[in-house]
């Protein structure tokens, strides 16, 4: 038979979604995949029965129905400082990842370089690879995650097309300061490169933390290119809207590789999403509240189990350090977690390009009564792990 395309050996599936498979095969508390087990708002929920009884339900226009660009662009340009106009700077898309994988495939030409901080989430790798386009990773040092200047300035000579960068970061729950991103910029400048950002937690920080737009740095709206989407801050990860704001030359671009990738995002969920745009800033606020109210839980839960973290700063992850536990590999101590305790963690190697596996990642969006339980299962840690036995 013929052979498959080479470009598929150079990954593998996801390595979170399997780890959901695992936790349902032995019914335990997911806290791999980074989605909710709660309810959008009511607003959303109404308006999408509405939608069910009236429409529409056929095609909307390719790149984004007008009433929810039109929506968007008004939420986006108060919270990102910058203009955007709804016809000629956003693409509707299937999610973030087909945003990402969009961009990918209207900027990159087969050999450029793309910059990559890791860890990354884990689709980054595979978006580079099916474009054509060959990561240069940078690393983020644990337990802080920061960045080498030098490390990233080395990069940068290397005459990439872009850097993506994560921020809030899943999966370090990094959220970088103004000055990391100035300095981001001024070498994206320096090489001529495009910003493809991923903004999908930006709703979601911490601790007078504060997530800056890279756009709404001076001089680089015009080399931006935001990705995001709807489905963490508004709780439809199951939903799959995403979008693209960029500068016009850059979405007609994406608005073809779009077009052909999947024609255009479900009418009536970008009818019913509507209502969740035109939520007022307090919505922001209670969203803020209640994640710091679940990563505090989280966190105390952690520290009574005497797990080692690094504390977040944005998003809604954790990564937590292992290494006590001389596990093989963080792959067998995840699949262990999640059959023995009952609760399933990520597989830190997942996300570095770095040989390190001492960390798992876990999530907290989920009900605070779940997180209490995934607690009280944490506790029996230690008397359980053969390790210590």
């Amino acid at each position: 038979m013929p052979e498959l395309s080479r470009r598929i050996s150079h990954f593998t599936e996801s390595v979170i979604r399997r780890m959901t498979r695992i936790s349902n095969h032995f019914g335990a508390i997911n806290l791999s995949q980074g989605f909710p087990d709660f309810d959008p708002p009511e607003e959303l929920k109404e308006a999408l029965i509405d939608c069910a009884k009236n429409g529409p339900h056929q095609y909307a226009m390719t790149w984004g129905a007008r009433n929810f660009r039109n929506a968007l662009a008004e939420k986006q340009k108060k919270f990102m400082g910058i203009d955007i106009n709804p016809d000629e700077n956003i693409v509707v898309t299937c999610g973030s990842t087909e945003a990402m994988m969009a961009v990918m495939l209207t900027i990159c030409n087969a050999g450029d370089k793309i910059i990559v901080f890791s860890p990354f989430y884990e689709n980054y790798g595979a978006d580079t690879i099916l474009s054509g386009a060959e990561p240069v990773f940078v690393p983020l040092h644990p337990p802080d995650f920061n960045f080498d200047r030098d490390e990233l300035r080395r990069a940068f000579e290397q005459k990439p097309k872009a850097i993506i960068l994560c921020n809030p970061s899943n999966p370090t729950g990094k959220v970088f300061t103004r000055e990391e991103l100035l300095y981001i910029a001024s070498l994206a400048e320096e090489f001529d490169a495009f910003v493809v950002t991923d903004e999908v937690y930006e709703h979601i920080v911490y601790d007078g933390n504060e997530h800056i737009y890279f756009a709404s740095l001076p001089g680089m709206k015009e080399r931006t290119i935001s990705c995001s989407s709807l489905s963490k801050t508004y709780s439809i990860t199951g939903w799959r809207l995403g979008y693209v704001i960029a500068e016009p030359y850059i979405i007609d671009g994406v608005r073809k590789v779009h077009d052909f990738l999947t024609v255009g995002a479900a009418a009536p969920l970008q009818e019913a999403a509507v209502s969740g745009l035109l939520l007022p800033d307090s919505y922001y606020n209670s969203l803020k509240e209640s994640y710091t109210r679940k990563r505090d839980i989280f966190l105390s839960a952690l520290d009574k189990a005497e797990l080692k973290y690094t504390r977040p700063q944005g998003a809604y992850y954790v990564m937590v350090d292992i290494s006590e536990f001389k596990a093989a590999s963080d792959v067998e101590f995840s699949e262990w977690m999640t059959e023995h305790v009952g609760v399933a963690p990520v597989p830190g190697s997942s996300f570095f390009r770095e040989n390190i596996n001492h960390l798992i990642r876990f999530h907290f969006a989920k009900k605070e009564e779940t997180l209490l339980a995934a607690g009280e299962k944490l506790l029996l840690l230690r008397e359980k792990i053969p390790m210590r036995k």
